[in-house]
């Protein structure tokens, strides 16, 4: 459905050695930088991106806006968390733990990126 994802990051080189953890994490390579200081990680199934905002104005969170990655099972939900504060993210939301909505139950982690990103990881469980 989606080709890329992009974030914004007040300081790339920071956010790149948090991502790098947290995709460590969940099976992928560390990003790579380009000649205009953003940083790319590429998967069969898409893109993931960071970059100062081309406009010049500071990176920020959107209210409301969440990016989840995908993880094989719950000790990779936990292991993302742990990597993710151990690298300059902060804990929001419950801790890690199983949520159910929609006929559905997950195992999520929240966490704020250098940047103020809401991200998750989510496990579906069966």
């Amino acid at each position: 459905m989606f080709s890329h994802v992009m974030l914004g990051a007040n300081d790339v080189a920071e956010s790149k050695k948090f991502y790098d953890a947290l995709m460590e994490v969940l099976g992928h390579r560390p990003g790579l930088m380009d000649e205009k200081g953003r940083c790319f990680y590429y998967e069969k199934t898409g893109v993931f991106a960071l970059s100062k905002p081309i406009d010049g104005e500071p990176a920020c969170n959107g209210n409301g806006s969440t990016l989840g990655f995908a993880a094989a099972n719950p000790e990779m939900v936990d292991a993302w968390h742990a990597a993710g504060l151990a690298h300059g993210g902060k804990a929001i939301e419950d801790p890690p733990g199983i949520r159910e909505g929609s006929g559905k139950k997950m195992y999520l982690a929240y966490l704020r990126d250098p940047s103020g990103n809401k991200i998750c990881a989510l496990h579906l469980m069966k």
